[in-house]
């Protein structure tokens, strides 16, 4: 707020990333979430896929495109453990506060 973009913080461009990393982009965009349905957290990725996958997109280094794979999973998953944690805090602070007090000033 009240600052002038700086360019250098703005997120990548996909095509910024070497190509092995945009395959990977790519791949892991195919798989499907997981989330757990008690508590509505995102698990991660179902990885079961990705041998058909990486068959049917005739993947040249199925290896090097799974490791950057985990580590964009992982940095997903962290991020959105971390929004759930501060809406929960928030939440958790809101119902400290419960309802207003309200005090009256009466004289009789």
């Amino acid at each position: 707020m009240g600052e002038e973009p700086d360019p250098a913080r703005m997120p990548l461009d996909s095509s910024e990333f070497p190509e092995e990393v945009q395959v990977a982009f790519f791949m892991f965009s195919l798989l499907s979430d997981s989330w757990d349905g008690a508590s509505a957290s995102y698990l991660g990725k179902e990885w079961s896929q990705c041998p058909q996958l990486f068959e049917l997109y005739e993947v040249q280094d199925p290896k090097t495109t799974m490791y950057f794979m985990k580590l964009y999973e992982h940095l997903i998953v962290s991020d959105r453990f971390h929004k759930q944690e501060e809406k929960r805090k928030q939440a958790e602070r809101k119902s400290q506060h419960g309802g207003k007090t309200y005090t009256h000033n009466v004289q009789g």
